[in-house]
């Protein structure tokens, strides 16, 4: 059984569709990322699937079951981090649990999310003490700590330095591995999801249409200037309209 399968899905806000006829399954365990022009429903897929929103038509269905709302078993990480700034860390990572009357019983799987994405020291620092990657590792620590099956990610690393960023595709890539979710990436950088993803899905310009879906049998980890990445980084720019790019030699 899959870990999510969506089927035959379309979504439209009033007058503009957003996706069309959009079939996509992901096994247990996979790292799938999602590509694709600005506005082509990509975060929309990422909003069914956590159950934010209904399809207008299709099913999706996550571990067995038909979304019908929320749940922790599925947790969304945005590009910023929305951290509440009169919380600490540990009171922000805490939400889920408060939120669910079982703090008093998962106090200590607060602490070991926030030691999992190495923020151990920080656990009574608020917000706006954190830098910009140590914010976004408390808010995977606030969804981790839920122990989700299918973990969201709408482009979690949009907003940070080109350094950071690679700090945190290692921390990301190690994080699912030691965790045993499914995750679903959204991301505007292609060799992000090259260097991370089992398989990359590009989608079309809205209303979006899975173009392909590339299959990235490469061992971890992996290289940014590794020639089968490089070739795999010409066919999905070729796929996203870039053909000049060149091939690797």
């Amino acid at each position: 059984m899959s870990a999510l399968d969506l089927d035959r899905v379309s979504h439209a806000y009033g007058d503009l569709a957003v996706l069309d006829d959009v079939s996509l399954a992901a096994e247990a365990g996979e790292l799938v990322a999602i590509l694709g022009p600005s506005g082509c429903g990509k975060s929309t897929l990422l909003r069914l699937l956590a159950g934010l929103e209904a399809p207008t038509a299709g099913t999706v269905v996550v571990d067995g079951a038909a979304v019908s709302g929320p749940s922790p078993e599925r947790a969304l990480v945005f590009q910023d981090p929305t951290l509440f700034p009169w919380r600490t860390v540990w009171q922000n990572v805490a939400i889920g649990p408060q939120a669910r009357g079982r703090l008093a019983q998962e106090r200590e799987r607060v602490d070991e999310a926030i030691a999992l994405v190495g923020l151990d020291g920080f656990a009574h620092v608020r917000p706006q003490q954190l830098s910009g990657g140590m914010a976004q590792r408390a808010a995977l620590a606030r969804a981790l700590v839920n122990r989700p099956s299918l973990l969201l990610l709408d482009e979690p690393l949009g907003r940070l330095d080109a350094l950071t960023r690679l700090t945190m595709q290692r921390e990301l890539l190690r994080l699912w591995e030691g965790g045993g979710f499914t995750a679903l990436l959204v991301t505007h950088d292609v060799d992000e999801a090259l260097v991370l993803a089992d398989r990359v899905i590009v989608m079309s310009p809205r209303p979006a249409r899975i173009l392909a879906d590339v299959h990235v049998d490469l061992p971890r980890p992996r290289a940014h200037d590794d020639p089968r990445l490089i070739d795999l980084r010409r066919e999905v720019l070729g796929l996203l309209g870039f053909d000049e790019v060149p091939a690797a030699r």
